[in-house]
């Protein structure tokens, strides 16, 4: 099963010429081998993965302000992966790459266990409707999967702006093992200074929704190796459109 459900937006020619000119120099396809990250990106660095970049206006912005650290994006959302490489050229963000794939199987076959410093997850699908619940991306098997390809010492940052939805964030990722919350059991941080406040995360405020970013520090702790990650859940890492 799928990480996601695709909701394909309109893609306008400059997002298509930006594929067929800009996805050789940004581009990474999916051949379900590890990657060698350093080989990737020609030097040994940190690297910070965002699943999930919507219109990559978070992704360029972290990128455009953090040059000595590398950047892995995934999207499955056409229009958005082509707005952002047509970005990350104008930047000369060269220390950036995409996958246009599904992010369960690019964690399970082309990242390397303990290979990332950060994992970023912003404004995941909330799903919202209690039926659909089932969908959401946060789900004991992926957060065993996100644990595994993190180091020791690093990070998982998300945010959301669905209170029901940080309770479930809360509810996996406080007893997932190897992770451990920087605010404590069920609490969160104010959006700190890497994190972009984005156009659809002020809409949503405007809404009245309020706005949760949760840390987890990855700490010692066996990890289930074959964590049914991709399995354990249907639902999208795209949120809509704004």
């Amino acid at each position: 099963m799928r990480s996601f459900v695709l909701r394909q937006g309109r893609f306008t020619p400059a997002q298509q010429r930006a594929f067929e000119r800009l996805w050789p120099r940004f581009g990474l396809d999916y051949r379900g081998t590890p990657r060698d990250l350093d080989d990737v990106f020609g030097r040994h660095a940190p690297r910070i993965l965002e699943i999930g970049f919507g219109n990559g206006e978070a992704l360029r912005h972290a990128a455009a302000h953090d040059p000595a650290r590398d950047y892995i994006g995934i999207e499955v959302h056409a229009p958005g992966v082509g707005r952002l490489l047509n970005g990350l050229d104008a930047d000369g963000s060269d220390h950036v790459r995409l996958f246009h794939h599904d992010a369960a199987e690019v964690l399970q076959h082309e990242i390397a266990d303990a290979e990332l410093d950060e994992i970023r997850i912003y404004f995941p699908d909330p799903w919202h409707k209690k039926r659909h619940n089932k969908r959401r991306l946060i789900q004991p098997g992926f957060a065993a999967l996100l644990t595994r390809k993190l180091r020791p010492g690093g990070l998982l940052h998300l945010a959301t702006d669905w209170v029901d939805y940080a309770e479930q964030m809360w509810d996996v990722l406080d007893a997932a093992p190897g992770l451990r919350n920087r605010a404590g059991p069920r609490g969160h941080l104010p959006r700190p200074p890497w994190r972009l406040e984005t156009h659809f995360e002020r809409r949503g405020m405007k809404l009245g929704h309020a706005v949760h970013d949760l840390l987890y520090d990855r700490v010692a702790a066996q990890i289930q190796e074959n964590a049914p990650s991709a399995s354990t859940s249907a639902s999208p890492f795209k949120r809509p459109s704004p």
